[in-house]
Parts: structure tokens; C-alpha cells; sequence
């Protein structure tokens, strides 16, 4: 009897039926899967090696960046490289050998010079001696040649102690940490950030050599100062003025510091120096180095008072008149 198509209406009480065969055969399959997965998922000691692997790679290029670290150098830096001067294509540890030796007495003075730190195009690698372009690490054999550069003043330095920043302002690299001083615009120079609102602004303070040892100040490796007037000086030669009895600027006259005790003194003096009976009636022109004010006096052989100020700080300016 043959079949006839009739209409399925879904019977959901009834399950389609599976054959053994199908189902053995998807088990199989399964497991062949499962297996050829695993063979793919590395084991755990081929990930500890590779684990093991990449942190020898990683210490071996920290232990090549870092090597000779400290070891090279001039008494001006510590670094691991040395610079061909542009100017005389010599080279040298740094900027400041080349200064020394260009200037030196002696050379001849007519061939002296200094080296523009902007222009410095090579470098050659301590270790290698490779020569190169101004970067940080060494093309050739990868060592760091300094811990702080500056691109832009062509500078490397491993002692990072010294807290190097780059001024903007000032078109050159400070130490001392940027944090702790901040760059005046009409000063043309950076100061202590404790200054910040209270120094005296002086057109190019810093931009001219020190009144007493007269090493340009702008560029100093030394410590400078800025007084109460807004001069500015190496300090090493400011205290040994004052180890010489020297209270007053070199430049303008002003006192360095408070005073008032020393006139205390110089009153003192006065009084226990009197003048003869034809001096009593003498007096001069003075004009105080202190507040600027001019006034007339009476004439004493030890010191001028300023009756503005009271400071002793005075310079006569016309003869005795009675």
C-alpha cells in the first residue's frame, strides 16, 4: 500500500528518534577535537620557559642601557660620551673642557674661544666609540650615554641628582629642579621660587659677569645670588667680601644686609669723638647709597649720617662749607 502526504500538525509528545550508529560517531568527533586543541595550548613548562625567556631579555637590555653607568665622565659630568665641537671640530668630555683648554693662557689669546653648546651635531660613544648624531642611546651598541638629555642644549649627564630641567626662558638647561624656581621675564633669568614676589626686578640681571671674580653669571656652574638691590653675584664671592669687612654692592653701594647695629656703633663712635671748637660749625653734602637722598650735614672726621634713613652708608659730594 502505498504512503500518502498528509499534514504535519507537531506532536510535541512525541522525540525524533536518534540512531546508536549517529551518536557514537559525534562522540568521536568530539574527542578528536578536544585532542587536537590541547595539542595546540602550550604546556605549563613551556610557558614557564618563555616567561623565564622574556624576563632574561628584559634585565639584558636594562643591563645594557645601564652599563658603564657613572664610570665615564670629566670632573663637569658624569656621562658616557664625548662631543666633536663644531667650532674647531676637535672633541671633547664636554663644553666646558673645550672652554678650558681654548682658553687657557696658554694658547694664543687671539685663537681663543668657546664652544655653542646649540650647535653640537656628534657625539661618540664612550664604550664604542662609535660617532653619531646627538641622541640618548647609542646606535650601535645601545648604552644609555646619559640618564638626563636635553636635545635641545645638546646635553648628557648620568647624575640625575642635580635635578636637571630645561628653562625655555632662558634657552638652557638649570639644575636645582624645575619645581623650586620659576623664570623671571624682565630679570631674563631663573630665582629661587622664594623670591617669587618679593626680588627687586633688574633688566638682565644675570645676563653680565660677577662684579668680583667677573665670570659671566648668566652661565655659571657657580652659585649666584640676587641682593636686596637686585644685582646679582657669585655667593662664594659675596661671603668673602663679607669675610673682608665688605657690606654694600659691589655695583651700586647699597647695604647687603641689615645694618642697624654697626650705625649703633658708628653713633657711639660719633659721640665719643668730638671735633675741635673750629669744626663745629662745617658742613658737607652727602648722598646716602642706602635711599638715595641727598642732604647737608655736619661735617665729623668718622662718618655722615643720613638724617633720612639714619644709615652711616653716605658718600660726600661737595666740600666743606661753614
Amino acid at each position: 500500500m502505498a504512503s500518502v502526504a498528509v499534514q504535519y500538525t507537531g506532536n510535541p509528545s512525541i522525540e525524533p528518534k536518534i540512531s546508536q550508529s549517529v551518536v557514537t560517531e559525534e562522540n568521536e568527533i568530539r574527542t578528536r577535537t578536544k585532542a587536537h586543541e590541547s595539542d595546540l595550548q602550550p604546556s605549563c613548562e613551556e610557558l614557564s620557559a618563555e616567561n623565564e625567556l622574556s624576563n632574561q631579555t628584559r634585565v639584558t637590555g636594562t643591563e645594557v642601557l645601564d652599563e658603564g653607568y657613572l664610570k665615564y665622565g670629566c670632573s663637569h659630568y658624569r656621562r658616557r660620551c664625548r662631543i666633536r665641537a663644531p667650532c674647531c671640530n676637535e672633541i671633547f668630555s664636554c663644553r666646558h673642557c673645550h672652554n678650558e683648554a681654548k682658553n687657557s693662557i696658554c694658547i694664543d689669546q687671539s685663537l681663543g674661544h668657546d664652544m655653542p653648546r646649540h650647535l653640537v651635531e656628534k657625539v661618540i660613544c664612550a664604550l664604542c666609540d662609535t660617532e653619531q648624531e646627538v641622541q640618548q642611546v647609542c646606535k650601535n651598541c645601545g648604552v644609555c650615554m646619559g640618564r638626563y638629555f636635553c636635545g635641545i642644549c645638546k646635553l648628557f649627564d648620568d647624575d640625575t641628582s642635580k635635578e636637571q630641567y630645561h628653562c625655555d626662558g632662558c634657552g638652557i638647561c638649570r639644575i636645582g629642579g624645575a619645581k623650586n624656581f620659576f623664570h623671571c621675564n624682565k630679570c631674563g633669568c631663573c630665582y629661587s621660587a622664594l623670591l617669587k614676589s618679593s626680588h627687586p626686578c633688574v633688566e638682565r640681571a644675570m645676563h653680565q659677569d660677577c662684579p668680583v671674580c667677573f665670570e659671566y653669571l648668566f652661565e655659571s656652574r657657580n652659585d649666584v645670588i640676587a641682593l636686596p638691590c637686585g644685582h646679582t653675584i657669585h655667593k662664594a664671592c659675596m661671603e668673602e667680601m663679607q669675610e673682608h669687612y665688605q657690606y654694600a654692592c659691589p655695583i651700586c653701594s647699597k647695604s647687603v644686609c641689615d645694618m642697624s647695629k654697626v650705625w649703633e656703633k658708628f653713633d657711639m663712635e660719633i659721640a665719643a669723638t668730638p671735633m675741635p671748637p673750629y669744626c663745629e660749625n662745617m658742613r658737607v653734602w652727602i648722598l646716602c647709597n642706602d635711599c638715595g637722598c641727598n642732604s647737608q650735614v655736619k661735617y665729623h672726621v668718622v662718618a655722615h649720617k643720613c638724617p633720612n634713613c639714619k644709615s652711616y652708608n653716605t658718600r660726600q659730594t661737595r666740600g666743606v662749607t661753614r
